[in-house]
């Protein structure tokens, strides 16, 4: 029972992580911009979830796509049955050595509906992985099923902020008010492994303590990180004080020896900014597999 419960969390870590490219592209914008609407080629991003779910191709990008392959595969089929150098005639010759206007009609060049970043493939990698180690320390418990709900958030914030630097107000402080509303939620339920006054006391104490570094510290702590770090206190508190001071402090000392990495590799300044979503995100799994530990 309990590999299986480990299994069924990968997979939906994994089913999850899929989902995760089209909308980290709608909303890797300049902060002056909500989301995008279209695909690089001006294509309407259309779909399941109002065209927030799927690839980050888009459905017209597809199709064009497919018909060029078609055409490629038709064209090479044809080549590889003409009769050899000596037969071809004038007409072939200049059918063969013009372009391909013919061929294709203006604006259907296909595009894709945003820059592949080679990391992005590992997203759904990475986000199973996540999830299997929270449901191994976890258990069975009721509050598996909150992290689980959350993984997803967590995993599109981790990589829209080391895409463009940017942490969403429209997923920022839903995911903290969603904490709050399921693990209260959890704490009606049977074996739970937490208290939920401890949750919210921890949300306001870790988003308080980043508020005052950005008062400290504008330049160098982002207001999206404050209001990530009310969704993450509220985890980390679940499992009390202890807990939230570990995984606040390990999402500092993941930045620290980042930052400390491309300073060696003469990649970044001591002004350089770095993208800290991603780092709190992990500290705070390291926090939650902590506690799911000890509880």
């Amino acid at each position: 029972m309990y590999a299986i419960l480990i299994g069924v969390a990968a997979l939906w870590g994994a089913a999850t992580g899929l989902l995760v490219p089209r909308a980290a592209y709608r909303f890797s914008v300049e902060p002056e911009d909500a989301w995008r609407d279209a695909c690089p080629a001006g294509h309407a991003l259309t779909g399941p979830g109002r065209g927030w779910l799927g690839s980050t191709r888009c459905a017209t990008c597809a199709e064009v796509g497919a018909a060029v392959a078609v055409h490629t595969a038709t064209r090479t089929e044809a080549e590889a049955a003409r009769p050899g150098p000596d037969a071809v005639t004038d007409a072939d010759s200049r059918t063969d050595t013009g372009p391909d206007t013919d061929t294709r009609a203006a604006g259907t060049t296909p595009h894709r509906s945003g820059p592949r970043y080679a990391p992005a493939r590992l997203v759904p990698v990475v986000s199973a992985l996540g999830c299997a180690a929270v449901a191994a320390t976890t258990g069975a418990r009721p509050e598996l099923a909150v992290w689980l709900l959350l993984a997803p958030v967590a995993v599109l914030l981790a990589t829209i902020d080391r895409r463009v630097h940017r942490l969403p107000d429209e997923l920022t402080l839903p995911a903290a008010g969603a904490a709050a509303v399921l693990l209260g939620v959890a704490v009606l339920l049977p074996e739970h492994g937490g208290s939920w006054l401890s949750a919210l006391l921890g949300g306001v104490a870790l988003g308080g303590f980043y508020f005052l570094l950005f008062l400290i510290n504008p330049s160098g702590m982002g207001f999206g990180d404050v209001k990530l770090a009310l969704s993450l206190g509220v985890a980390l508190g679940w499992y009390g004080w202890a807990v939230v001071f570990a995984g606040g402090f390990a999402g500092f000392l993941f930045g620290a020896v980042y930052g400390l990495g491309l300073m060696l590799m003469r990649r970044a300044g001591r002004k350089t900014g770095i993208p800290f979503g991603p780092f709190m995100i992990a500290g705070a799994l390291l926090g939650i597999l902590v506690g799911g530990l000890a509880a």
